[in-house]
C-alpha cells in the first residue's frame, strides 16, 4: 500500500498471548494472581522502608524505588492486558498505547540504572568501608536516583515520540499483549531504519553500559571477599549480594533477550512473548520476594511492624472496652 494511500490509525488491535477462547480464562487467572502479588509485596517493601528507620540506609532506599518503578512497569501492562483477555474487541487507542510504551520503557530504562547504583552501593560497601558514609551519602543517593528517573523519562520520550511520528496503515494489529517498540516498528509502510537504530542505541547504550558496570563492581568484590579471612564476615557479604545478582540476573537476561537481538533474528513469537512477559510482568512480582525472603533485616522489619500493628489494635480494643465499662 501506498503510503499516501495509508488512513491514519486510532486504534491498535493486541492479539495478546493466543486466539484459543478456552485458554483466555485460565491466563486471566494466572496473570491476575502474578499482578495481585506483585502489588501487595511491592507496595508492602516501600512501607516497610518508608516505615522502619533501621532500614533508612543506601541499600534500602534504592531498593524501595526499584519496587517502585517494578509497580509501574507491571500497571503499564497487567490491567489493559487482563482487560483485553476478557473481551471480543481487544483495541487499545493510540493515546493509550504511546502512554503504555513511555511507562514501560521509562520504567525499565530506569530500573537499569537504579540496579547498577544499588551495584556500587555494594562495590563501596565491601571495597571501601571506610568511604561509605562519604561516597554514599543521602546526596549522592538522591542524585543516582533522579538521575534514574529522568534518563529513563527522556530515553523513553525519544522512543515514543519517533515511533508515533510514523504513519501507521492496514488493520493496526499488533501480535504482541502490550504495545512494545519492536512490535509497533513491524506496522508502519513508512522507513523505520532510524527508529530500529535508536532503539538499539539508546537500548544498547543505556543496558550494555549498565550490565558491564555491574559486571565490574562484582568482579571487584569478589576479588576483595577473596582476601578475606574471616569466614563469618566473607559468608555475609557474600549473602547480601547473592540477592542482587540473581534479580541482575533474572532482568537483564530477559531484556537483552528483547531488544538487543538483531532484526533479522526472527525467533517464535511465542518466545518473545514469554521472554517479554519475564521482565514485564513476573520479575517485578519476584523481585520483593527475592529480596525479603534472603534478607534477615527485612524479615525482621515486617515482623516488627506486625508486631506494633496487633499490639497497638489489642491497646485499643482494651481501652475502648474499659471505658464502655
Amino acid at each position: 500500500m501506498p503510503e499516501g494511500n495509508c488512513t491514519a490509525l486510532t486504534e491498535f488491535i493486541l492479539l495478546g498471548f493466543t486466539d484459543r477462547p478456552e485458554v483466555e480464562i485460565p491466563l486471566f487467572g494466572l496473570f491476575l494472581l502474578i499482578y495481585g502479588t506483585t502489588l501487595v509485596g511491592n507496595v508492602c517493601l516501600v512501607v516497610l522502608v518508608r516505615l522502619n528507620a533501621h532500614l533508612h540506609t543506601p541499600m534500602y532506599y534504592f531498593l524501595s524505588n526499584l519496587s517502585f518503578l517494578d509497580l509501574s512497569c507491571s500497571s503499564a501492562i497487567a490491567p489493559k492486558m487482563l482487560v483485553n483477555l476478557l473481551s471480543q474487541h481487544k483495541a487499545i487507542s493510540s493515546l493509550g498505547c504511546g502512554m503504555q510504551m513511555f511507562l514501560l520503557a521509562a520504567s525499565i530504562d530506569a530500573e537499569c540504572l537504579v540496579l547498577a547504583a544499588m551495584a556500587y552501593d555494594r562495590y563501596v560497601a565491601v571495597c571501601h568501608p571506610l568511604l561509605y558514609p562519604v561516597a554514599m551519602s543521602h546526596g549522592t543517593c538522591t542524585s543516582l536516583v533522579a538521575g534514574a528517573f529522568l534518563s529513563g523519562a527522556l530515553t523513553s520520550l525519544v522512543h515514543t515520540s519517533l515511533t508515533f511520528s510514523l504513519r501507521f496503515c492496514g488493520s493496526g494489529r499488533i501480535d504482541h499483549f502490550f504495545c512494545d517498540i519492536p512490535a509497533l516498528l513491524e506496522l508502519p509502510r513508512s522507513d523505520t531504519r532510524l527508529n530500529r537504530a535508536l532503539l538499539v542505541t539508546l537500548c544498547g547504550l543505556i543496558q550494555t553500559s549498565t550490565f558491564l558496570s555491574i559486571a565490574l563492581s562484582y568482579t571487584c568484590i569478589l576479588s576483595t571477599l577473596s582476601r578475606i579471612q574471616v569466614t563469618d564476615s566473607r559468608h555475609k557479604a557474600f549473602h547480601t549480594c547473592s540477592s542482587h545478582l540473581t534479580a541482575v540476573g533474572l532482568f537483564y537476561g530477559s531484556l537483552l533477550f528483547t531488544y538487543l537481538k538483531p532484526s533479522s533474528n526472527h525467533s517464535p513469537l511465542g518466545t518473545d512473548k514469554a521472554v517479554s512477559a519475564l521482565y514485564t510482568l513476573v520479575f517485578p512480582m519476584l523481585n520483593p520476594l527475592i529480596y525479603s525472603l534472603r534478607n534477615k533485616e527485612v524479615k525482621d522489619a515486617l515482623r516488627r511492624t506486625l508486631e506494633r500493628r496487633v499490639f497497638s489494635q489489642g491497646f485499643l480494643r482494651v481501652r475502648f472496652q474499659g471505658e464502655t465499662q
